[in-house]
């Protein structure tokens, strides 16, 4: 048994959740989202309650995928309605001497020591905003946002030795200390 899977989701006053055959929509003031959940999930919206519940089949008790898939499902639904409410935000560091980034119209365009700028493609639904060297990634889904982080940082990962590269704001860079030279 799923001890995520058995808990409901609240759904705040001002979301809308609407669910039709397998497909979730939830709708808020930050966006809207929709999530297709697999056929050994039922879920279900209670309007006396204001919750999203998720159940499987007695049958299904036993099968450790639908145990998962149950827990994952009810996750999912969670960070959509957190997503339509507050949002989801990632903040990233450029650390490097001229290394920038700037957003040009749906393109991030990133500096960072390679012969040729590299311009990655902004996915629809993220916002990007710079601000000298910290790119802030926000959004309503929160797979997008660390998605996109996470394919920024790996255009130029942090190295070691001089901790120059793409961080997350507060990821500590474990450091090493280089080559000794002069006298033994």
């Amino acid at each position: 048994m799923s001890r995520i899977g058995k808990k409901t989701v609240a759904v705040p006053a001002g979301v809308k959740v609407a669910i039709k055959d397998r497909v979730v929509n939830v709708e808020g003031p930050k966006g809207k989202l929709s999530f297709t959940h697999r056929p050994e999930v039922k879920v279900a919206f209670s309007d006396a309650d204001k919750a999203v519940s998720c159940t499987i089949d007695a049958s299904d008790a036993d099968n450790r995928m639908a145990g998962a898939l149950w827990g994952t499902t009810r996750a999912i639904i969670n960070n959509m309605v957190k997503g339509v409410t507050t949002g989801y935000e990632e903040s990233m560091e450029v650390v490097g001497v001229g290394w920038t980034a700037a957003v040009a119209g749906k393109k991030l365009k990133l500096v960072v020591g390679y012969a040729n700028p590299i311009e990655l493609d902004i996915p629809a639904g993220v916002t990007v905003a710079v601000d000298k060297q910290i790119v802030k990634v926000s959004g309503p889904d929160k797979q997008l946002v660390g998605q996109f982080a996470s394919s920024m940082r790996q255009v130029r990962k942090p190295e070691p030795y001089n901790g120059k590269g793409i961080k997350y704001v507060g990821e500590t860079i474990k450091r090493k200390q280089g080559k000794q030279t002069g006298a033994a």
